[in-house]
């Protein structure tokens, strides 16, 4: 039970870091990691390819703006500029940023439920079916159905909402289902249509 807080705790350490790093300076011009001029110059003569990239304006992206040191001497510069292809590009680190916090919260999120799952509900479930009914042999497990009188069960609990009621019932209905799927299939080499 002690797994349970340090989930949590890293779970909060991690968002507050994601909060910190959203909060970094603002300005109003793109940061120079976000912008890009990139060229990609194909092999010409004995010069092999290369891909160049400059943080320079858009109207500034070509070949002889970006390619620095030139690779050839200066009457082949412009037909080699003439088979390089240049593009600008722009990215924002803002939306990246947000991208990568709304995957965190999800994944946090994600560890919360099994969490749950792992800790909780089976609490939940000995007090709702009493611990004796929880516990088997091994020589029964697969004739005996632990949940087998479940509506008996939760028809008797009136502590909880009927909604809640159903939702319960139904859940152990499928756990029924699933392990009679599995007894047929594993067992009898039987798939159930």
């Amino acid at each position: 039970m002690a797994a349970g807080p340090a989930w949590v705790s890293s779970l909060w350490a991690l968002l507050a870091l994601a909060a910190l790093a959203l909060t970094g300076p603002v300005s109003g011009e793109k940061n120079s990691e976000d912008v890009r001029c990139k060229c990609i110059c194909p092999p010409y003569k004995e010069h092999a390819g290369d891909i160049f990239s400059k943080n320079i304006s858009q109207k500034d992206c070509d070949c002889l703006h970006v390619v620095e040191p030139m690779p050839v001497p200066g009457p082949d510069v412009e037909a080699y500029c003439l088979r390089c292809e240049c593009k600008y590009e722009e990215r924002s680190s803002e939306t990246i940023k947000i991208t990568i916090i709304i995957y965190l919260c999800i994944l946090g999120l994600l560890l919360l439920y099994m969490v749950y799952l792992t800790l909780v509900e089976p609490i939940l479930k000995r007090r709702l079916f009493g611990h004796s009914q929880l516990i088997q042999s091994d020589e029964d497990i697969g004739d005996h159905q632990p949940f087998a009188n479940a509506h008996d069960v939760l028809a008797r609990s009136r502590s909880r909402a009927n909604m809640l009621n159903k939702v319960e019932y139904a859940q152990q209905r499928w756990k029924l289902q699933v392990q009679e799927q599995r007894k047929s299939v594993f067992d009898r080499h039987v798939v159930l249509s």
